[in-house]
């Protein structure tokens, strides 16, 4: 999913393609679940006639600005939402996969700014694709003070808390760290890579319970948040060109390919795997250790468990994906019934005043 770093890419993108020009028209295509509070045909309105004056981010979310009265467009990539400019290939997550097309109009286009250079007459066209229809597109009249930025919290380049008042805001919370850096009503922006790299950079587990984290171990995360975006924002979010110490270099693979990433001492590393917050989490074993916290030897705790995560908010992918487990196994579970009470019947083993109970048990 895109994350802090590439969210301030796709914000540079827009700046340099689409800024000063006039929006002279937008292609849409229909979609109900993209579109949030609006439709493609009222999003292509809005726009049409109006000047690129800007583009800014928080988090992950990022808007553009426009000239004249009318509300902004305010974007969100979800798990696979990119941008691409016509002539050249999409802006990918990470690296750009061998399939990747510059077919125009693009597959999985949700919109197409049609852009005009008034000076010379020359027309740039800027395309927002979305393949799993896990990102958002809204209308807002004023982006910062209005959902969903308006919801979330410290971005840790715009506005990243002191020291006192984030070590205040950590240690009040008894859930993983790994799930509260998750939280985008803490921390937004941040997103599996971006949290397991300042972890690493930290020495912190990411099963630690921030209640148990020393007021050294929470300055370490406070100074690696900002070093880790800032680092990543600094070369456009060109994995190529991160430090080769960086965690992020060689997490990928869960062990099936080979890594070079070395300990302090120079020795090997030993990256290992675990699931907190609902996301595959990588860590150094010799410098991410559970202590004060929970033992490894146990179980590692689940942020679904009501002592754990009555203070975040649900983590925005995470939601959907929940939500299809549970209806597969609803799915199942009534299958299951509903069988279960047809060979009753045709064995005649079910009384005919249970039949009508076996009906509203499956239905329920």
């Amino acid at each position: 999913m895109p994350e802090l770093p590439e969210v301030e890419r796709a914000t540079a993108l827009i700046r340099s393609v689409a800024c000063g020009k006039v929006i002279v028209r937008v292609e849409t295509s229909e979609d109900t679940i993209v579109y949030t509070g609006t439709d493609h045909t009222e999003f292509a309105k809005e726009l049409t006639g109006r000047s690129v004056v800007d583009a800014a981010r928080y988090g992950k979310v990022f808007y553009i600005k426009l000239d004249g009265e009318g509300r902004a467009p305010v974007l969100h990539f979800g798990m696979t939402g990119m941008l691409q400019v016509k002539g050249q290939l999409p802006t990918y997550y990470r690296k750009t996969p061998k399939t990747a097309s510059s077919d125009w109009p693009p597959r999985f286009m949700k919109f197409i700014l049609h852009l005009k250079n008034e000076a010379t007459g020359g027309i740039s066209e800027l395309a927002f694709l979305d393949a799993r229809r896990l990102g958002r597109i809204r209308l807002c009249a004023s982006p910062l003070t209005e959902p969903p930025i308006s919801t979330l919290g410290f971005d840790p380049i715009l506005s990243m808390p002191v020291l006192t008042d984030f070590q205040t805001a950590v240690l009040r919370r008894s859930c993983p760290i790994k799930a509260l850096l998750l939280d985008q009503s803490f921390s937004a922006g941040v997103g599996n890579w971006v949290a397991d790299e300042i972890l690493y950079h930290a020495g912190v587990h990411p099963e630690r319970r921030c209640n148990t984290l020393a007021p050294f171990e929470v300055q370490k995360l406070h100074e690696q948040t900002q070093y880790v975006c800032k680092t990543a924002v600094a070369v456009n979010a060109d994995d190529t060109k991160f430090p080769e110490n960086w965690l992020f270099k060689h997490r990928w693979g869960k062990g099936k390919k080979k890594h070079t990433l070395l300990l302090p001492s120079g020795e090997p590393a030993t990256i290992k795997w675990v699931t907190v917050g609902g996301r595959t989490s990588a860590y150094v074993a010799e410098l991410q250790q559970v202590t004060g916290g929970i033992n490894e030897s146990e179980d590692p705790p689940s942020v679904n468990q009501s002592d754990s995560d009555s203070d975040l908010t649900p983590l925005e992918e995470e939601e959907e994906i929940t939500i299809v487990a549970i209806k597969a196994k609803r799915t199942r579970k009534v299958g299951y019934l509903a069988i279960k009470f047809l060979a009753g019947v045709l064995n005649n083993n079910v009384l005919p005043e249970c039949r009508h109970c076996y009906a509203l048990q499956a239905s329920n």
